[in-house]
């Protein structure tokens, strides 16, 4: 079955979900149960397959590529029609296991039922530490995801990259940006990566900046220390980036942010593009 056949619309979610058991327990499933979401990404899953296959429930294909290092990042994507192909890792045998990219090709129609297809990888970066192996990591995996993106833009019709990207791209994108040019995830070096995504050599699209426009934010992140939640001092690190057509087709973007610190199920919000074929 194609996706988009019932509705003039295709909804895809994305969310770090900051462990997919605590989020459950933090109220993960009422929000989504009633989100009407078609293909929901997910990041920092860290849990086993059982338990990610259990807590999603029935009536979702569900693609999971857990970390080899237990407890720490993993990825998933959970669609209600079934992919045609699927692919666990970004390309580079360095990442294989890292639980940090998977992709899952699907056959999309328009509301005319012409059929094209669509690649949506769900991509968790590394967070990364000013001046450590860490970051070099992280530089790393930048390098490669500017080689695959325009892999996928050859192989499908459309292709969509989703997720936490843990860089904040302009100083939109941080309230403090200020005081955080020397940190991971602001660091001048992370956000030129990102000039080339949607730059003339990669050509990629921003959507949710598309969308919101010339705006602070709107964050999708935001400390767990102080008041940064209460106050709206957050990043916006988590992304849908587009091919220009399949960005085109954007109608609109949300983020579901919680109505208070003590209701989030995770120190993300989901951020939700219905897309119109």
């Amino acid at each position: 079955m194609s996706l988009a056949l019932e509705k003039d619309h295709l909804r895809i979610a994305s969310v770090n979900v900051n462990g997919l058991r605590a989020a459950y327990k933090k109220g993960m499933a009422e929000w989504l149960e009633p989100r009407e979401v078609d293909i929901l990404c997910l990041q920092e899953v860290r849990a086993p397959d059982a338990v990610v296959n259990e807590l999603i429930g029935e009536g979702w294909y569900i693609l999971h590529a857990e970390a080899e290092a237990k407890g720490r990042a993993g990825v998933a994507i959970a669609s209600r029609d079934e992919p045609v192909n699927t692919r666990v890792g970004i390309g580079e045998d360095y990442f294989a296991t890292a639980g940090r990219w998977v992709e899952a090709d699907y056959i999309v129609r328009n509301a005319a039922g012409d059929a094209s297809t669509l690649t949506v990888a769900s991509a968790y970066v590394h967070s990364g530490e000013a001046g450590s192996p860490k970051q070099d990591d992280k530089f790393r995996f930048l390098d490669v995801m500017s080689t695959r993106l325009p892999e996928l833009a050859k192989h499908s019709d459309h292709a969509l990259v989703v997720g936490d990207l843990n860089v904040g791209h302009t100083e939109l994108d941080n309230r403090n940006w200020k005081g955080n040019v020397k940190r991971a995830g602001f660091l001048p070096e992370e956000r030129a990566y990102f000039d080339r995504f949607f730059g003339e050599e990669i050509g990629w699209k921003d959507v949710h900046r598309g969308l919101a426009g010339n705006v602070d934010g709107p964050y999708t992140w935001w400390s767990q220390r102080g008041q940064a939640f209460d106050n709206d001092t957050g990043w916006r690190i988590d992304y849908h980036l587009a091919t220009p057509a399949f960005a085109a087709a954007a109608v609109s973007a949300v983020v579901d942010r919680a109505p208070s610190w003590d209701t989030r199920f995770s120190d993300h919000a989901p951020l939700v593009v219905d897309y119109r074929l």
